[in-house]
């Protein structure tokens, strides 16, 4: 009978277990070997440097240089030495001289005895440790030189332990040792009897020859699973090959053990994998007409490779399914980038150039995009309309395809004509087999095949039931022609594509009308008027036009007012509303207002639209979002300018020197807030000065503040020799952004003075005779300044406006006469009491004086001054349009003129 314990010990577990005892013993010896030698090792160094130390430390001790020097050192170093020794813990302290021979010593007979050991290196000035058989036994001992001041080796110091305390201290350590590795051999030999036991609680305490027969029961298995399994050696041979692996691979049932180069029937790149034994994870490999995923992993039995192990299913099925849903991803993720990439702008051409550019070269080699020639412009299509191409895209530059911009009128046989006449989209697999398409322009279309292209697709560009155009699809590398699904593709990603275009054809027209409407509305040239030199620019915003203007009004007096004004907001609202406040600054203009009320009377009539508009409930956005305005006058006479805004920005002035500065102007409340005054500032500013009145577009950008925006425009205008059309490009160069985001609306005024020769002045005396004595001084310098043909008229109007102002006015009174391009005759008194035009009755004794002036003047009015008001009248020069004083006067008086 077997004893029990021979029983176990023939089981797997049980020589696991013997096995690992064994290991476990011979690991502990080793540690326990290795430990006692470190200790030695450490216990040696500590001794060394311990020696070195308090070597050093007593060489450097105070007196030691003085004791050397005596007669008798011995006497004063023995007793120090000692005593350092037994501090120290050493086991002894030797202080010799150069030669070696001992002033102290543990042993006081070794005194005047020559050290045992090496000192030539301490007498160059090293530290020696050295281990030597010494008066106390065997010695572990360092010597270190004494150095004089002068840098000389006056003396050595030795240092050190016996090796009998040194292996002490060991033999101290070794029962710990002991203890602590007869502790890990218990532990260890507990935790091999724990895996011991776990091992054979899993194996069922089996011996050999049952795991022998547990692995034929696997190996029938083995062969009986649907994964191929093939096993090769380090040697490059055939080990195992299950039947699986045998039908996937074609392996004749002899193949096992053979090289696997020789193995017949194996294809070429499953034989290279295999023999490459490198690592690979679902690697998809053709073999005959099968799909093979294989996995493969190297085996490393003995730390190094010794074969592989290949497991193989068949993915045939699989594969196609995976190409069908690939296939399915890239189509939507087309579709998908579609979205983001067509229509990032509202320009026409540039969606057509997205849509073109998206489909190339994931579902077409080459797109073509024609549009009606009317969607180009905004407009919506006429049926049967010619169609311009505007985009192409393609995997080519050299192709024969008709190129950008040309007008083609397709044929009613062809895809085109057919997809845009119905709305749906034409295949066409084969363009050398299509008869309609060719009757187009058959040498056009011989190139086209010739090139390569083969199949077409021509999908309709339809949005809300209009068709915008048509896009083709081209293909010449794939040999395929495009199919049904692909057709389906082409549909839906022109669908989409067809929103954004007609997103992009109403913006272009609505910015069309809204660009025509402000061109409208925005003067088209400047008025003559001799004040100021004038260069303005004004350009729309990119993403839609805005509300800024800017005007130029002669005013009486040779006067000149300059506008720029700002309404928020894009569109045909904000224009509209622009061209309405314009129209109202030139009424109040006509007013000759000083800028203040004019920006009063622009609140007000601001509050009134926002009124009537906020209570309309079918128009409840046409009011104004808001609105700004500077409102300048300047007068070349005094060379004063007068101006006030409206929460606009400041202006700028550009001295004759070049210096430039912000004209610190009060800025008061935008437009249509109401509620609070506006006030004016008064510059006298030299002649040859520039003032630059510009919108908040021109000087502020997304990439930039304001005040920077302000500094680059004083940077660009700091050049006085410039006029003010360069001023005005300079500033443009410098500030005009490509693509700006609002309207930048620019004005640079140059100061111009009428000068004392072309202005005549006199007070005037208030009493009646002085009327006859101002016709006289007053056709005095008519003749002077060659005007003798306008004396008469200019006699009689001021007669009429003098009388006027002496009998109805107050002092003082003043009269003026300007020569410009008219003369203007200029009555100044103290009253603000205004005349008005009337008819008089055939039995009244007065009142035509003031139709007298309005016949004979071209135009006439009154403006207020702080001192009182200002009749004016002014009278077209000899040779100007409309005949003259002259004229008017003989067609009131009813004669025929001379």
């Amino acid at each position: 009978m077997r004893s029990p314990l021979g029983n176990r010990f023939k089981s797997v577990a049980g020589q696991v277990f013997v096995l690992q005892v064994a290991i476990v013993v011979l690991l502990a010896a080793g540690a326990l070997l290795a430990l006692v030698l470190q200790s030695r090792h450490d216990i040696d160094r500590e001794a060394r440097n311990r020696s070195v130390a308090v070597a050093e430390t007593f060489s450097h001790q105070l007196g030691l240089q003085g004791a050397l020097k005596t007669d008798d050192p011995s006497a004063v170093l023995q007793p120090l030495a000692e005593q350092t020794r037994k501090a120290a813990g050493v086991d002894f302290i030797v202080v010799m001289d150069t030669n070696g021979i001992r002033y102290s010593h543990p042993q006081p007979d070794r005194i005047g005895k020559r050290f045992v050991g090496t000192i030539e290196p301490s007498l160059q000035g090293k530290v020696h440790t050295e281990s030597v058989e010494g008066p106390l036994g065997k010695e572990i001992q360092a010597v270190v030189p004494v150095k004089g001041p002068d840098g000389k080796v006056v003396g050595l110091v030795s240092a050190g332990l016996t090796v009998e305390n040194v292996t002490g201290a060991l033999d101290r350590q070794l029962p710990v040792i002991l203890l602590a590795i007869a502790t890990g051999l218990a532990l260890a030999t507990v935790g091999t009897a724990l895996i011991s036991r776990r091992l054979r609680r899993q194996t069922h305490g089996l011996g050999t020859q049952e795991m022998t027969r547990m692995y034929e029961h696997h190996d029938a298995v083995l062969h009986a699973v649907r994964e191929g399994v093939v096993i090769t050696d380090g040697e490059g041979r055939l080990v195992l090959a299950n039947d699986e692996a045998k039908r996937l691979l074609g392996l004749p049932e002899e193949a096992e053990g053979h090289p696997i180069g020789d193995v017949p029937g194996l294809d070429r790149r499953i034989a290279d994998l295999l023999l490459s034994a490198r690592e690979a994870t679902d690697q998809v490999l053709a073999s005959g007409d099968r799909l093979l995923v294989v996995n493969q992993r190297p085996t490393h039995p003995h730390g190094r490779p010794e074969g592989a192990v290949v497991t193989i299913r068949d993915s045939t099925e699989m594969q196609i399914l995976t190409t069908r849903a690939e296939t399915a991803r890239r189509r939507l993720k087309l579709l998908y980038d579609a979205g983001g990439d067509i229509g990032t702008t509202l320009d026409v051409v540039r969606t057509a150039e997205e849509l073109a550019a998206v489909a190339v070269p994931r579902f077409a080699d080459f797109v073509t995009v024609d549009l009606a020639d009317q969607v180009v412009d905004g407009d919506e299509p006429a049926p049967g309309a010619d169609m311009r191409r505007t985009a192409i895209s393609g995997i080519r530059s050299d192709h024969p395809l008709y190129p950008v911009g040309r007008l083609i009128d397709f044929l009613p046989s062809t895809p085109q004509a057919r997809g845009y006449g119905t709305g749906r989209a034409e295949l066409v697999p084969h363009l050398d087999d299509a008869a309609g398409w060719k009757a187009q322009d058959p040498p056009r279309a011989e190139a086209i095949v010739d090139y390569g292209i083969h199949s077409l697709i021509a999908a309709p560009l339809m949005a809300r039931g209009v068709v915008l155009g048509v896009v083709n699809f081209w293909r010449s590398q794939k040999q395929e022609p495009f199919d049904e699904d692909e057709l389906s593709l082409a549909e839906e990603l022109v669908a989409r594509a067809a929103v954004s275009m007609d997103n992009a054809r109403r913006y272009t027209r609505e910015h069309a009308l809204a660009v025509t409407l402000q061109r409208s509305l925005l003067p088209r040239a400047l008025p003559e008027q001799s004040a100021m030199d004038v260069a303005h620019f004004y350009l729309p915003a990119q993403s839609g036009v805005g509300g800024d203007w800017f005007d130029v009004i002669p005013l009486p007096g040779s006067r000149v007012a300059l506008v720029v004004g700002d309404v928020v907001g894009h569109g045909l609202h904000a224009a509209a509303t622009m061209g309405r406040l314009r129209t109202a600054v030139h009424n109040f203009s006509s007013l000759d207002l000083p800028p203040d009320e004019i920006l009063a009377r622009l609140d007000d009539l601001v509050q009134r639209i926002d009124h009537d508009h906020n209570g309309d409930s079918e128009e409840g956005n046409g009011g104004v979002l808001g609105a700004t305005c500077l409102y300048a006058v300047y007068d070349p006479v005094s060379q004063r300018c007068t101006m006030a805004r409206a929460g606009h920005l400041p202006p700028l002035l550009v001295a004759p020197d070049g210096s430039t500065e912000i004209v610190e102007l009060p800025a008061g409340p935008p437009l249509g807030l109401g509620g609070m005054p506006f006030e004016t500032a008064e510059l006298d500013l030299a002649e040859g000065s520039q003032l630059v009145l510009y919108t908040d577009g021109l000087v502020e950008e997304r990439t930039r503040d304001i005040s920077e925006g302000l500094e680059l425009l004083r940077a660009a205008l700091s050049h006085p020799d410039r006029d003010p059309h360069d001023s005005c490009r300079a500033v443009l160069d410098m500030l005009l952004p490509a693509r700006p985001t609002d309207d930048v609306a620019l004005l640079i005024a140059r100061t111009r003075t009428l000068g004392a020769d072309r202005v005549a002045q006199w007070d005037v005396p208030f009493e009646p005779s002085a009327v006859g004595a101002m016709r006289s001084v007053a056709a005095k310098k008519l003749d002077e300044w060659g005007l003798s043909e306008l004396g008469f008229a200019t006699e009689l109007i001021l007669s009429e406006l003098i009388t006027n102002a002496l009998r109805h006015g107050s002092e003082p009174v003043r009269v003026r006469l300007l020569r410009d391009h008219n003369l203007t005759c200029e009555v100044w008194d103290g009253s603000s009491t205004a005349p008005h035009l009337r008819y008089a009755a055939t039995t009244d004794e007065g009142g035509r004086g003031l139709f007298l002036v309005a016949q004979l003047s071209e135009h006439w009015g009154t403006r207020y001054t702080p001192e009182g008001k200002v009749i004016w009248a002014e009278l077209s020069l000899p040779g100007e349009a409309g005949g003259g004083p002259e004229a008017a006067l003989s067609a009131f008086l009813d004669v025929d003129p001379l």
